[in-house]
């Protein structure tokens, strides 16, 4: 049988090993009889996989005790709307970085909340993007919040520095959604950290935010029952019916980055599977990425052929050859390569073999 590797941005693939499993326990879950999806949210069977899921991911990002864990409705996009009205008045000032476009979506669903200012936005040298950095701009010291996206799936750009304020007494937000649990990270370095589960994480319906206990309980009145952090902190994120399943799959993803060694490990091999696309993206003319090496993602590998009448038939070949849903997001074209942490060195390593036949049957 032919090794069929998926390399879409999200719902993207989960570890093998996990969905055995989930597999082996969907009709018979802890010998019950019946399938997690249909346990109570609040009976003790289902909060043990929940308490368990928290205290994992605890363990593998470090959290400190001030930091409560939640798990939410809504994706990334949810967030974009629950920061402003968990821990902003509508007089306050948030700023953004934008580097791609999920960092321009989080902006201009601000304004519906809270006056927005754009500290700087992606910039070009020598024809490669590139992220400008704090010696060009700062954060004012009234922003009720800064926020960034330290990947961006569609843009392939990667941030690996974390903005700060003066003082450091603005609250920095992040939209980890596609590269947390990629790599170590210093928590205690934001105020809030979100992430739509549907990539490093688990399957979609499911978000999870890390957020610093001093900035939960200012929530504005108006502020939906769901997306409050203080209901949800208060209610062990069961205020409402959690996504069990997505929940569920989540708590084993966890269990499994922890027998692959831990996120020291994980990052060795996202940086592994990287190198070996972009070196064969940049060994000749033939393909091309447009983002500076220092911001070049290990999720996201975005690419284009300088012939772009190839594409079509790459697709057809790449598909063909088992390497699948590469296709470059609509706002950008091209190619795009996601390789989260489910995604094996095999994989990688299959598409850039096929990429270099590709070019010597069609250079």
């Amino acid at each position: 049988m032919q090794n069929i590797f998926n390399f879409s941005a999200g719902p993207a693939m989960l570890p093998q090993e996990v969905m055995q499993q989930a597999q082996e326990e969907f009709i018979n879950w802890q010998g019950f009889g019946t399938s997690v999806m249909e346990v109570s949210h609040r009976g003790k069977p289902f909060i043990e996989v929940a308490e368990q899921a928290e205290s994992d991911l605890r363990e593998l990002l470090q959290i400190p005790s001030n930091y409560t864990v939640l798990f939410m409705h809504g994706g990334g996009r949810g967030q974009f709307s629950a920061v402003p009205l968990n821990i902003s008045k509508s007089s306050d000032l948030s700023q953004h970085l934008v580097s791609g476009q999920w960092s321009v979506g989080a902006e201009q669903e601000a304004q519906k909340f809270c006056r927005t200012s754009i500290v700087a936005a992606n910039k070009k040298i020598d024809g490669k993007m590139y992220v400008p950095t704090q010696d060009e701009w700062s954060i004012a010291e009234e922003s009720g919040y800064f926020h960034y996206c330290s990947n961006e799936t569609v843009d392939g750009i990667e941030i690996n520095w974390v903005p700060k304020s003066a003082s450091g007494n603005v609250p920095i937000v992040v939209d980890m959604s596609s590269n947390i649990l990629s790599k170590p990270i210093n928590v205690e370095d934001f105020g809030i950290i979100y992430a739509g589960a549907q990539k490093n994480i688990g399957p979609s319906g499911l978000s999870v935010v890390i957020v610093r206990n001093d900035l939960i309980g200012k929530a504005r009145k108006d502020t939906p029952a769901i997306f409050n952090y203080q209901l949800q902190a208060n209610s062990g994120s069961m205020y409402n019916t959690p996504p069990t399943f997505s929940w569920y799959l989540a708590g084993l993803v966890f269990k499994w980055l922890k027998a692959q060694g831990g996120l020291d490990a994980i990052a060795q091999l996202n940086l592994q599977k990287s190198r070996v696309l972009y070196q064969q993206i940049d060994a000749t003319g033939f393909y091309k990425n447009n983002v500076h090496t220092d911001y070049r993602s290990k999720m996201n590998v975005t690419f284009q052929l300088r012939d772009e009448s190839l594409n079509e038939l790459f697709l057809e070949q790449a598909e063909s050859n088992g390497l699948v849903a590469l296709k470059g997001h609509r706002a950008i074209g091209g190619m795009r390569a996601s390789i989260y942490n489910a995604m094996p060195l095999s994989g990688a390593q299959a598409l850039a073999d096929f990429m270099q036949e590709f070019e010597r049957k069609n250079g």
